[in-house]
């Protein structure tokens, strides 16, 4: 720890701030400081470091060779103070809050989440609907669940459950459709935003007929299952969105087949971080709901043949 005598702290962040980000401007806007100030910060730490991190060039400022490998050890080594700072700012026992995307918050989350506060009547649950990527070690949010790939930087993704796509619709529609081929004289309704289109579906399902025509496009997923609950057209959906509704019997699943997307949920933590009791019972509670789910998925098959 003598070493770090040599060199005052404001210089090391200010080294592994533009290191980070790749400028003084951006330096000094995320340290709340003038360019001015950042600059001489880095060129204070150099000297007192005895060593060049990085190359003054036309473009700006260039890591050495040897600054590449220094910044990196010394981005990990604030990302774990920040960690430690964290832990002294959030960690009330009795609220556990949660980052999660609006439509899983609306369409499955709040239709669930009072049986989560009969079984833990000491967690009180606050949810953070929002579709932006929170930095976990630097927020107050225990847990979040994201959709994806699995393989954001920063934090720690469990494997909660694959994104699979499945037609469905309202009863009535349903009464029309008693083969794949019958999708094709129905209406659809289509999410514009959704990369995974009908032609996606049909040929992953092995179905080589014209997919439903669309009647409405929607730039948001939620206004489409509103159109399905209509009765607008066949829908593309998933159990996130759709499972409440299919539950209700609302809508209905004319077929069986659901087609995995390539993209999953995930539990999101901060890295290095213990996994406090709270975080743990919602895990296990939302693991099961999901099952109850996945189980009650033949019925709303069946119901629509």
């Amino acid at each position: 720890m003598k070493n770090l005598n040599r060199v005052h702290l404001n210089g090391l962040r200010a080294l592994e701030t533009v290191g980070r980000l790749g400028s003084l401007q951006a330096a000094a806007e995320e340290l709340g400081v003038t360019v001015g100030a950042v600059s001489q910060q880095v060129i204070k730490a150099e000297e007192q470091l005895g060593r060049s991190i990085f190359d003054r060039t036309a473009r700006g400022l260039q890591q050495t060779a040897f600054g590449t490998p220094f910044l990196a050890r010394l981005s990990a080594a604030f990302r774990q103070l920040s960690e430690a700072v964290a832990t002294t700012q959030r960690r009330d026992d009795a609220i556990l809050t949660i980052s999660v995307a609006p439509i899983f918050a609306s369409r499955w989350l709040i239709h669930r989440i009072d049986r989560f506060a009969a079984a833990h009547p000491d967690i009180s649950l606050r949810i953070e609907a929002t579709t932006t990527l929170v930095d976990l070690a630097r927020s107050d949010v225990d847990l979040g669940i994201r959709v994806g790939p699995g393989t954001w930087p920063d934090v720690t993704a469990e494997f909660l459950l694959p994104q699979v796509m499945f037609p469905v619709c309202a009863p009535a529609l349903a009464d029309k459709i008693r083969t794949p081929q019958d999708l094709a004289r129905q209406p659809a309704v289509v999410d514009g935003n959704d990369a995974f289109t009908w032609e996606r579906w049909l040929k992953a399902a092995g179905l080589p007929i014209a997919p439903p025509k669309a009647r409405h496009v929607f730039s948001d997923a939620s206004l489409c299952l509103d159109a399905a609950l209509a009765g607008q057209g066949v829908l593309l959906a998933w159990p996130v969105l759709a499972s409440w509704a299919l539950k209700e019997g609302r809508l209905v699943a004319p077929f069986p087949i659901r087609v995995e997307t390539g993209m999953g949920y995930y539990f999101v933590t901060a890295p290095g971080m213990p996994e406090p009791r709270k975080v743990s019972l919602f895990k296990r509670w939302l693991r099961a709901a999901i099952a109850e789910d996945e189980d009650g998925f033949a019925g709303a098959v069946i119901q629509a043949r």
